[in-house]
């Protein structure tokens, strides 16, 4: 009964010593310091669907976790999601706005040619 108290004893301890560890991690810190609502559509969350709300750092480096949260907002999946797809099509582009494109086909070059038979 003893070996069996001590196995448990241990999953416990293990089980307590990672709550706290995940508690010193940016996410819970983050929910604890704001509010549980999304920064982007104002949707508030409970308990029950706190995994919908992430953490995004806004300079997009995880390593700068300043203690203050500074570099944190939360965001709802969809608007997390949506943040990253802006970023990501952003990159390359010197001044943020949509680049130009420029057709490499016209379909009215020939037009006069055309029209003429």
């Amino acid at each position: 009964m003893t070996l069996k108290n001590s196995k448990l004893d241990k999953i416990v301890l293990d089980a307590r010593q990672n709550a706290e560890k995940r508690a010193m991690g940016y996410r819970e810190q983050a929910l604890k310091m704001y509010p549980w609502v999304c920064g982007r559509c104002a949707r508030t969350f409970t308990r029950e669907n706190l995994q919908l709300l992430e953490v995004h750092h806004k300079n997009n480096n995880h390593d700068h976790n300043p203690t203050d949260g500074s570099n944190w907002e939360l965001l709802c999946t969809y608007c997390h999601e949506n943040e990253h797809s802006r970023v990501k099509d952003s990159v390359g582009r010197s001044d943020g706005k949509s680049p130009e494109t420029l057709a490499t086909f016209n379909p009215f070059a020939d037009l006069k040619n055309i029209l003429k038979k």
